[in-house]
């Protein structure tokens, strides 16, 4: 976008987008051109000019009452002295009390209770140091309302109130409201900006990266007379280095360098954009010429680049930089070393990151968890990762020490090395208390070191190896935990080792455990899988005394495994004494067990036991209905099977496709394909498609009727719906076209069947045959 010269004396930075040679680059920033600054771009300040108004005894007096009446704890919004005081608070009382209050929660309390008083109103300057209170706590959601609040009250504000509150948003990244703010106060007339309001703007816009909304403000800036300056240019040069614009970045900054505007903070932005592009070498050159120049980094830019040289695997340069930072009169602290010792550890440069935690101590750093674990885990061995864990003892309390353990084992798991875990678990088990006189205590294993091993073995399958440590925690006098005993259990209900789970089970009821509902359901499951209908149902006694109620998703798949092997009497026997002992089965269960005595023919009883269930209040749903109308149509009962139709339309249920096509298939075998036909229009009717399976159990049925010409026509508009015939389809023309006597157009599909590469099955080939011959008049082979 090309913005419009502002001035004779002010270049159009945007007149020119050309390519900058990178190589070049460096020689162009350092030509003595550069101003010597702080790192910050400006401070931060509510008003442009110095307040000649200094607060008057009677303001001081009240703000100092406000403050002590808030400050006090409980706070009573009933108290008697805020009475007195809301008569004489005044905006600059206001601001007073709000500079003094140190809780951003309380200072919104006030500001709110002030707000609310009888002839007091909010100026800019009592917005903006509640604004402060919010942005610095990082508060969006009020920090927003406060900005509605802002231009819902129509308060006027001075260019420099304007620029200060759209910096309090920006520095929480709420950029869209400091532009709808912007827009609004402007539109209302409660502003006129100026060159500090816009700069402000652009400074929000800088957080977001957006080229587009940059552009956009800067253009109108431009046209509304004012001059870019250098924080003009410095958002511009954030913006387009946050967005990847590198070329345009090198533009602004050519501007910024002719009119000797780059100061630290303009290099420090191309320093950390250089950072996030992978480009470390070129980024350390850059501070280094910094460097040259006295233009220092910041302590914040320090610490993102050391973190981001370690993200690209540069330790070398970030190890540098951290000499750097600590040369400039930084301090220095854990987050540092941590970063930069698990840059070495990840590198293997095991020595070097032992030299930086010594030097850390000997700084008086206070270690945690974080970087001895990294330590830890960077040993070459079990034998070193003891000696370090020992060590660490010195540096450690207890609970953090065990911490220490638990966070080094769940990194193993964590990262697959399972069988390193064990090992160390195990070296942890096995130290000798006297092999280093200098150690004190050596490190015992806790339930918790167990337990994440354990986790991490049976995740892993190592079921043995988990049962063997089981034992070992016994021999040690580690008590297991519940954790331990139900995972354990589980995978050996999963492996269906039914009667040691019962002895681990015993074993820790006798140990004082209570069993949970999952203890009890994780055996539960291993009886129904087994189709233990004895067993299921003495567990669920045993469960009911401890009110644990078993998983209905176990009970169904033990209803549907008897009914599938032809035990159904069986899995009505199972139900009926679930509801004995008080635990309802889910409809599911039910619907099982219908299907069941419906393919063994009891279709009397699975009525009966429909009607029964509908009477204890379930609600059988199509898919229940489903299975009653097809066991119905297959004992070709198909007039009941209509009337269950009938019944789900009055309850409300609406039949699916596959409803209709199970009754279709009732009709063709009964030989009734009038009806067949009338269902296919109720599907239409009820605007819903019809499947393959509708129109190829209709063609077969209208073919075993003889009424080929009809099974044609409907084969034609089923390619004109757009429903692609499957092998089934074509299989059931085929041979409905040999039976009514018309070999030539079964060939005819034959061949078309082949071409779409279904393979036809030998009785097709079979009938074709047949017919052709048949069609020949030749006498049959003897």
């Amino acid at each position: 976008m090309a913005l419009p010269r502002i001035s004779k004396t002010h270049q159009n930075l945007w007149k020119s987008l050309n390519p900058i040679n990178p190589t070049a680059f460096f020689s162009l920033i350092f030509t003595n051109n550069h101003t010597p600054s702080s790192n910050s771009p400006r401070p931060i300040c509510t008003r442009t000019h110095g307040d000649p108004f200094l607060p008057n005894p009677d303001v001081g007096h009240v703000a100092d009452g406000l403050i002590s009446i808030f400050t006090k704890q409980p706070f009573s919004p009933d108290n008697p002295d805020l009475k007195h005081f809301a008569s004489r608070i005044t905006p600059k009382a206001v601001e007073c009390v709000l500079n003094g209050l140190k809780s951003w929660k309380l200072a919104h309390l006030f500001f709110t209770w002030a707000s609310n008083q009888c002839g007091y109103k909010h100026n800019c300057y009592t917005y903006n140091a509640m604004a402060s209170h919010l942005s610095r706590a990082r508060q969006n959601a009020p920090m927003r309302a406060l900005a509605m609040e802002v231009v819902n009250s129509n308060c006027y504000m001075t260019p420099g109130a304007l620029g200060f509150f759209l910096r309090c948003l920006g520095s929480v990244e709420l950029v869209e409201e400091a532009n709808v703010l912007f827009d609004q106060v402007c539109t209302k007339g409660l502003c006129v900006p100026n060159s500090y309001s816009y700069n402000c703007l652009l400074e929000a816009i800088s957080k977001s990266g957006s080229i587009e909304l940059l552009e956009k403000r800067m253009k109108e800036m431009g046209d509304s007379g004012w001059e870019f300056d250098r924080y003009t240019l410095t958002a511009a040069l954030k913006v387009y280095c946050n967005a990847g614009k590198f070329e345009k970045a090198l533009s602004v900054y050519n501007e910024m360098h002719e009119k000797s505007w780059v100061d630290a903070h303009a290099l420090s932005i191309l320093v950390l954009h250089l950072s996030k592009s992978g480009e470390v070498d070129k980024a350390f050159d850059l501070i280094e010429r910094m460097e040259h120049r006295n233009l220092g980094l910041n302590d914040k830019t320090f610490r993102v680049l050391i973190h981001g040289f370690v993200r690209e695997s540069r330790v070398d340069k970030a190890l540098q930089l951290f000499d750097k930072m600590r040369k400039s009169g930084f301090s220095v602290d854990v987050s540092l070393y941590d970063v930069l010792i698990g840059g070495l550890c990840k590198n293997r440069e095991i020595e070097k990151a032992l030299s930086m935690y010594s030097e850390m101590k000997d700084l008086g750093i206070h270690s945690d968890v974080r970087v001895l674990t990294k330590l830890v885990l960077a040993c070459f061995d079990e034998r070193e990762m003891i000696q370090m864990l020992e060590e660490s003892q010195e540096d450690l309390n207890e609970e953090d020490m065990l911490l220490l353990c638990s966070s080094v084992l769940n990194d193993l798991v964590n990262n697959c090395s399972i069988d390193r875990a064990y090992r160390l678990l195990r070296a942890m088990m096995n130290k000798e208390s006297d092999a280093d006189p200098v150690v004190k205590k050596k490190v015992r294993p806790t339930t918790r070191s167990f337990q994440i091993v354990i986790d991490g073995l049976l995740k892993f399958g190592k079921l043995a190896v988990a049962l063997s440590l089981l034992e070992d925690m016994n021999h040690i006098g580690c008590k297991p935990n519940i954790v331990i005993y139900n995972n354990i259990i589980d995978e050996l209900c999963k492996s269906n080792r039914l009667e040691e789970s019962y002895k681990l089970l015993r074993e820790m009821e006798q140990s004082g455990i209570e069993p949970t509902h999952f203890t009890h359901n994780s055996i539960f499951g291993c009886h129904c899988r087994r189709e233990d209908v004895q067993g299921a149902l003495n567990l669920v006694k045993e469960m009911r005394v401890c009110g644990h109620e078993p998983w209905k998703k176990h009970s169904t798949l033990l209803v549907k495994q008897l009914c599938e092997h032809g035990k159904t009497a069986e899995a009505c026997n199972f139900l009926d004494k679930m509801v004995e002992v008080s635990f309802v089965p889910r409809l599911v269960s039910y619907s099982a067990v219908i299907s069941g005595l419906l393919k063994i023919q009891e279709v009397d009883r699975a009525l009966q036991l429909f009607q029964d269930i509908c009477a204890d209040g379930y609600c059988p749903d199509v898919v229940f209905y489903n299975i009653l109308i097809n066991g119905l149509c297959k004992a070709k009962r198909v007039s009941e099977a209509e009337n269950f139709l009938k019944e789900m339309v009055m309850k409300g249920l609406v039949p699916s496709v596959v409803t209709y096509n199970l009754l279709i298939n009732g009709y063709c075998k009964n030989g009734d394909v009038d009806k067949a036909m009338t269902c296919l229009s109720r599907i239409f009717d009820e605007a819903r498609e019809p499947n393959v399976i509708t129109y190829t159990t209709l063609i077969d049925g209208l073919c075993n009727a003889g009424r080929i010409d009809d099974a044609l026509v409907l084969w034609n508009d089923m390619a004109k719906k757009g429903c692609a015939p499957n092998r089934i389809a074509f299989m059931a023309l085929i041979n409905g076209l040999c039976k009514c006597g018309k070999p030539a157009e079964a060939l005819a599909y034959l061949r078309e069947m082949e071409e779409k590469e279904m393979k036809p099955g030998i009785r097709v080939y079979s009938a074709v045959i047949s017919a052709l011959i048949s069609n020949l008049n030749l006498p049959p082979a003897t």
